[in-house]
């Protein structure tokens, strides 16, 4: 267990982003998301969740697959460059990181996604611990506690120190680049700073809430409910909750046009948009009711029934707080609690 004084942090930073890009939760333009290092960036560690979830740094909101052209009857392909250089991101939250977990069951099965598999493997993820979780956070329902370390490397900010513990060789790795900045630190005051998040855990008004009437089995019984009639009433069909979500994955492919060249890339879509899935014939999800359906079907019910009853959502509580009709995952589940 090793610490560092807060007020070398902007050393630290300056030395990790000196050897690779670094990414921290950044304040601009009034939002905090997280974004590259420099010296001038406003870094936000003591933010709770950034506006977006950090997942753009593995499945980016818009990137190019590969570009093509024709010349002389020919049609050369040319793919994009995998991402090869070694990058930081520093202050994810354990909801966050669980959330790339909940992707690579995703993006690395077979067949493998080179572009997110490329990105994961030359990460060093240093995850923060949440100092004070909000009343919109239920990463304890799905089994997260966020007073507990993960990722490469575990950090708590405590008094006047930032605590960091090596969990992998990664972690270990950027410890021995950066040793010369830190000291060593009594894990009892670490133990100390867990026992206080978890006591702040254990009032918060959503942590509890009970999964038991969700998973594995549940599609039949939750499919047809005349509940989804009402709840989706409310929706704007904006797709904000897919936009913030740390664990939604899904995608559309399109080409345009660059000079002589077409270049095709890939960008999030949202099931919540009524050209998600679009084909020619149309599309299979006719009404905005059925749309929002698939959402919590998928995270509740269709995603663990294909992944041994994990779910698809880590309680981060980003669609609570941005839903502008405040609908969320967390009114969906108590609303068929009460039914039961």
């Amino acid at each position: 267990m090793k610490k560092i004084n807060l007020n070398k942090l902007k050393e630290l930073f300056a030395y990790i982003s000196e050897k690779s890009s670094l990414f921290l939760p950044i304040e601009s333009a009034n939002s905090i998301n997280f974004g590259m290092y420099d010296e001038k960036a406003k870094v936000r560690l003591d933010v709770l969740k950034t506006s977006k979830s950090p997942k753009d740094l593995f499945f980016p909101q818009s990137e190019t697959l590969y570009s093509c052209q024709s010349a002389k009857g020919k049609i050369s392909i040319e793919p994009q460059a995998l991402q090869n250089d070694e990058f930081v991101v520093f202050g994810m939250k354990n909801c966050d990181f669980a959330a790339l977990e909940i992707l690579d069951k995703v993006f690395l099965s077979e067949p493998v996604d080179t572009f997110y598999k490329a990105r994961r493997d030359n990460a060093t993820i240093v995850t923060l611990a949440c100092a004070r979780p909000s009343e919109s956070c239920f990463c304890k329902a799905y089994g997260i506690d966020c007073a507990q370390g993960a990722g490469d490397v575990s950090a708590w900010i405590i008094g006047e120190y930032f605590y960091w513990c090596a969990n992998t060789q990664k972690g270990v790795a950027l410890l021995e680049k950066t040793a010369h900045l830190f000291e060593d630190a009594d894990e009892a005051d670490v133990e100390s700073a867990k026992a206080q998040i978890r006591d702040i855990v254990a009032k918060m008004p959503l942590m509890s809430l009970d999964l038991k009437n969700w998973g594995k089995g549940k599609t039949a019984e939750k499919f047809d409910s005349p509940l989804w009639d009402e709840l989706y009433k409310p929706c704007l069909a904006c797709g904000t909750c897919t936009f913030v979500c740390p664990t939604c994955q899904c995608y559309d492919i399109k080409d345009y046009k660059a000079g002589e060249k077409v270049v095709r890339y890939r960008c999030w879509d949202s099931c919540m948009y009524s050209d998600f899935t679009m084909m020619a014939h149309g599309n299979n999800r006719t009404s905005q009711m059925q749309r929002f359906r698939q959402r919590f079907m998928h995270k509740l019910v269709y995603f663990p029934d294909n992944n041994d009853g994990v779910f698809s959502c880590t309680g981060c509580g980003r669609c609570v707080d941005k839903c502008p009709a405040s609908l969320n995952i967390v009114k969906v589940i108590k609303a068929f609690d009460k039914e039961a």
